[in-house]
């Protein structure tokens, strides 16, 4: 039988796909997917601590068309998923009869079906209740600042999702509780913008994230290219680490109930990995500019190691050619706090590090000179996480310091939400 839990985060990322949008409500859409989707398999099995509570499940109800259901009445939420109606209900619709007729022909019962598909809309709903308030629709404004270090927007538009760090965690615990220290230690705005350490940092991007860099090497520009995915019509970054996360199933051959347990200790993870990731973004008096507004102004930071480059732009491409940063502070890496939570969680799940995976892209840029998309081998999950973390100073959006803050922040978050989450009973 078609594993549902990979068939429907299939289904989750080609609405990314469809939908584009930013990476913390596609975050968070993905853990209340796979949340839901645990909770209703656990309440057949009871094998776990359930995420929000043990369903009453019929006797006989079929486990995975309590995912399936789970699945669709998640996807098809407007408080889930705001631009449903217009973009994607159809194709969820779609994918729910294929879906139920795979079941059908599966051998199951319509009783069993049918009891699966009551317990799986229950879970759905129990956990898009309960995230209803959690601030994912704040839409207060934000105004960005005009002194040296302040973000300010580069080309790509407003500042995006500005509030999202005050979204409510999905594991039990104030977010603030991983929230990075400050770069290089500084209290101060203007003694970083000072320092060595600051100049350093600006000289290193200045110099392998150019858009015309001859210092970049072919491998590293493959490496920025093939982390990237920032543009809509990929799966964007949450999309990539849940296709590693698949890759890794089938690998290591993990069954329907197990794939259950990790896509929602990945989602839940990658969920809080936004608010964190956008807290450190925002909600502190840093508010850090990008490398290509501290290149082009290094001459108003007061820091005699720069010196400003008016021209320079970025790596990141856009389809038609220009360069662009993402519209939102620099300190710390989203892309990496993502990878980071994401390898913590595997290490976690898998009881080791060490293995050996090979990674795929969406991105449009991440091919090879033959045409083919680029692919990466890893022999560890915190290699593979570190290299994407890397990756955005060779893109030309990110500072070194913004991956480093970032993995250890992501990996003290993914061992919280693994020791505290869905956890054996």
């Amino acid at each position: 039988m078609l594993d549902q839990v990979i068939n429907w985060n299939n289904v989750y990322l080609q609405a990314i796909r469809v939908n584009g949008g930013a990476p913390g409500p596609i975050a968070r859409t993905g853990a209340i997917l796979h949340a839901a989707i645990f909770d209703a398999v656990n309440s057949i099995e009871k094998t776990y601590k359930p995420y929000l509570g043990i369903i009453p499940a019929a006797f006989g109800a079929s486990k995975e068309a309590a995912a399936v259901y789970a699945a669709y009445t998640v996807l098809s939420s407007v408080s889930v998923y705001p631009n449903s109606k217009e973009k994607s209900q159809s194709f969820f619709d779609t994918e729910l009869k294929k879906a139920r007729k795979e079941l059908e022909n599966s051998g199951l019962s319509l009783q069993s079906i049918d009891d699966g598909k009551e317990l799986g809309i229950a879970a759905a709903q129990a956990i898009i209740q309960n995230r209803q308030g959690d601030g994912f629709n704040n839409n207060t404004s934000y105004t960005p600042g005009s002194q040296p270090g302040d973000w300010r927007p580069t080309g790509s538009g407003d500042a995006v999702t500005p509030n999202w760090g005050k979204v409510k965690p999905f594991s039990p615990t104030p977010i603030k509780k991983f929230r990075p220290t400050r770069p290089a230690g500084f209290d101060s705005k203007q003694d970083l913008l000072a320092s060595v350490e600051y100049a350093a940092q600006v000289n290193e991007v200045k110099r392998l994230g150019s858009a015309n860099s001859s210092d970049r090497t072919q491998e590293q520009t493959d490496i920025a290219l093939f982390w990237a995915n920032d543009l809509d019509g990929t799966y964007k970054p949450p999309g990539q680490l849940y296709t590693i996360t698949q890759i890794l199933s089938k690998l290591r051959g993990l069954s329907f109930s197990e794939n259950a347990r990790l896509f929602a200790l990945v989602g839940l993870a990658l969920g809080d990995a936004a608010i964190l990731a956008w807290d450190a973004k925002y909600d502190t008096n840093l508010d850090l500019w990008r490398p290509e507004s501290a290149i082009q102004l290094a001459d108003t930071d007061g820091n005699s190691g720069t010196t400003a480059d008016p021209t320079w732009r970025p790596l990141s491409p856009n389809p038609d050619g220009t360069r662009f940063s993402p519209a939102f502070p620099a300190y710390i890496s989203g892309h990496a706090t993502f990878g980071a939570t994401h390898s913590g969680i595997l290490r976690n799940f898998f009881g080791t590090d060490n293995v050996t995976f090979t990674a795929t892209s969406e991105d449009p840029a991440a091919r090879g000179n033959n045409g083919i998309r680029i692919t990466r081998t890893f022999n560890s999950f915190s290699s593979a996480a570190l290299e994407n973390g890397r990756s955005r100073v060779y893109l030309g959006v990110h500072y070194q310091w913004d991956a480093d803050a970032a993995y250890v922040s992501g990996t003290q978050l993914a061992d919280f939400v693994f020791e505290n989450l869905l956890t054996p009973i």
